[in-house]
């Protein structure tokens, strides 16, 4: 069983930057493809980001590309989400997730994180 926390939320001003991390414990990282989420109030959760295992294949919403860069060090069991440039509606609890699919369906993910708040004030 895999246990994921995210880490490195807060609040930042448009056009600033966050990192986030997900650390992974109870299992290896580097078994899992892995992708972030994030669920806006009123909104539905949708896809952001996600990696294969090898860190190899890289996959982004379009509302994020160039702008979030997603990454993994399976040595530290730890997956990252870079976000720059960052905008009113990036809003949300970010969530990090763990699956053994090829895929950037929510519904695919076996494990995830409580969530991190991120909050980008205009």
């Amino acid at each position: 069983q895999v246990q994921l926390v995210e880490s490195g939320g807060g609040l930042v001003q448009a056009g600033g930057s966050l990192r986030l991390s997900c650390a992974a414990s109870g299992g290896t990282c580097s078994s899992y493809h892995m992708g972030w989420f994030r669920q806006a109030p009123g909104k539905s959760r949708e896809f952001v980001a996600a990696i294969l295992r090898d860190g190899g294949h890289l996959y982004y919403a379009a509302s994020v590309e160039g702008r979030f860069t997603i990454s993994r060090d399976n040595a530290k069991n730890t997956m990252y989400l870079e976000m720059n440039d960052l905008k009113p509606e990036d809003t949300a609890v970010y969530y990090c997730a763990a699956t053994s699919r090829t895929t950037t369906m929510g519904e695919f993910y076996d494990y995830w994180g409580p969530g991190i708040q991120v909050t980008v004030s205009s």
